[in-house]
Order: structure tokens, then C-alpha cells, then sequence
């Protein structure tokens, strides 16, 4: 399915007109202002205690597990990212990382949030959610060094299925090593540059949640502004046409079980 995906043309090529252009050029200033603004400190690592949210989240993080073990029985219909985001292309290499999008950018993928309602009535508690995927990470995968579109957003990580020797698949966020273990979570700026291994025979799957960045006003209108241009740009709206497109695949496994 995914092949035939891929040949009838429906991801998109990654053409960047000038809006990105100009974004990629604004980045840094933007992100200076972020940082200057930020109620949470400019480290790598975050002290995830500073969302009040983080922790009645991982508390549900078996009833998260398991939506994500249902939707995973029909794991050939999950894309890979790169075939959800052309952008990702230098990272992301054929199917070691996949991603099943409950929200991207604020979009609210409908049919993929149906499909995980518990998670999704969870989520939708939390402020300023940007991002929700679960992030499937193949055995022996590496994601080489990159870093985020904006300081405006914090991405936060909580481990559901992660292999049985969690120091062998880890990611280094600048120079500090962190590692997932199931039911547990951390908080990082994904703007420092970040790199990931499984060194493992296992697969490694987390929520990714990205929320918006505590800041003061009116520092925060910047990042805001900056935001508000990337959810319309062809990086964002691309993506969900895609994973619209690839929804079909996942809804033809569906009709097949039924019959």
C-alpha cells in the first residue's frame, strides 16, 4: 500500500516558495526573543514540573499504551514520516520512523483522533497543544543530528513501548544523553540540536506532545506571529493533505477486517 501511495503521487514535492524562505531567515531573530521571553529557562532539558499537566498525563500512560497497540495491529496503513512530511527527508529514511498524527500544527487529524478517543479527550485538556503523535521508532534506526522549527513550542516525550535495555536507544539533546523507559517522560527544547539510536532489536514508541512555550508579554506576540505563519505554510498544510491521503490505506485494512 504504501509503495502504491507513493507512485499514484500523492505525497506532495517539497517546493518551498518564499514564505519559508523568509521564515528560515526570521528563525533566529525569533528565537532570541522567545528565549529572552521564556518563563522556563534556555537548557536543552526542561523541568517538565513547570507544565501542571505533565504529570496527571503520564499517570495515564497504560490507557495511552494501549489506543496505540489497537491502532499498531494495522501498522502497514501507519506512514512513515517521511511520506507524511517530503521536509523530513534528511532525517527520515523509508520506514524507521513512522507516525500516527492526532494533531500537527493545530490541525486535528479527525479520523486518526477517532481512533484513539481516550488519548484524545486527555489531550485536548492540555493549553496551547500544538503537536500529538505517536512516534514509532523501527529497531536499529537512527535519526541523524537536527533541530526544531521554533523556540516558540517545548516538546515533551512519554515512553509507551521502549526496549528491554533503554540505555541502548537514547537520543543526545546538545551534549546531554536521555533515554525512554515505558511510562515515563521528559521535557526538552527541541531546538538545540538532537540526535536518536536504537541500538536495538525492539521498537520504540512515545507520545510526542509539542505545546506552546510559557513566555511574558508582550515578548510572546513574535513567536506567536512566527507560529501563525508556519501552521500556513505549504511545511504544515502539505503534511495533512497527506496524511488525509494515507488515511485511505489505513481504511481499506479497516474494511477488510470487517469483511
Amino acid at each position: 500500500m504504501a509503495e502504491q501511495w507513493r507512485e499514484e503521487g500523492w505525497a506532495l514535492e517539497a517546493k518551498r516558495p518564499f514564505i519559508i524562505t523568509v521564515g528560515k531567515k526570521l528563525r533566529p531573530k525569533i528565537d532570541a526573543i522567545a528565549a529572552a521571553s521564556s518563563l522556563l529557562p534556555d537548557t536543552p532539558l526542561l523541568d517538565q514540573t513547570a507544565l501542571d499537566w505533565t504529570a496527571g498525563l503520564a499517570a495515564e500512560w497504560q490507557t495511552i499504551r494501549d489506543e496505540m497497540e489497537a491502532i499498531r495491529t494495522r501498522d502497514t496503513a501507519i506512514p512513515a514520516l517521511v511520506d507524511v512530511s517530503p521536509d523530513h527527508s534528511g532525517i527520515a529514511k523509508g520506514g524507521d520512523w513512522k507516525s500516527f498524527f492526532l494533531y500537527g500544527y493545530g490541525a486535528r487529524i479527525d479520523a486518526n483522533c477517532a481512533r484513539a478517543p481516550k488519548t484524545v479527550a486527555l489531550l485536548e485538556r492540555l493549553p496551547h497543544l500544538n503537536t500529538a503523535f505517536f512516534s514509532i521508532l523501527a529497531p536499529g534506526a537512527h535519526i541523524p543530528r537536527h533541530r526544531g522549527v521554533t523556540k516558540g513550542l517545548v516538546t515533551w516525550h512519554l515512553g509507551l513501548k521502549t526496549p528491554r535495555e533503554p540505555e541502548r536507544c537514547r537520543m543526545q539533546v546538545d551534549t546531554e544523553f536521555v533515554h525512554w523507559e515505558a511510562g515515563h517522560s521528559f521535557l526538552f527544547d527541541d531546538t538545540y540540536e538532537h540526535e536518536v539510536w536504537n541500538d536495538t532489536d525492539e521498537t520504540r514508541v512515545v507520545l510526542l506532545v509539542q505545546v506552546r512555550r510559557p513566555m511574558t508579554w508582550p515578548g510572546s506576540i513574535a513567536p506567536d506571529l512566527f507560529l501563525w505563519g508556519v501552521r500556513r505554510s505549504p511545511f504544515v498544510t502539505d503534511a495533512v493533505r497527506n496524511i488525509e491521503n494515507w488515511d485511505a490505506a489505513y481504511k481499506a485494512i479497516e474494511a477488510e477486517e470487517r469483511d
